[in-house]
């Protein structure tokens, strides 16, 4: 499972909120809500978004092995 957990402390660090991604860079809101639900996103989001916050891929995710029943 892909997790976006990072990118909420690199947006802290950064200083970027939610509102400011979709008020001054046009990210979709829509696209927010699935990166908090850790859902499904384009690349072309994850590129922008490092563009944006000036980091590396690795700080706005990571995968996570699913445990097994």
């Amino acid at each position: 499972m892909i997790r976006y957990d990072r990118l909420w402390a690199t947006m802290n660090k950064k200083g970027i909120s939610q509102y400011k991604l979709v008020k001054d860079y046009g990210i979709d809101k829509a696209q927010l809500h699935r990166l908090r639900k850790d859902m499904v996103v384009k690349t072309v989001i994850l590129d922008r978004l490092c563009q944006i916050l000036s980091c590396q891929v690795e700080d706005i995710m990571e995968y996570v092995p699913e445990e097994k029943e």
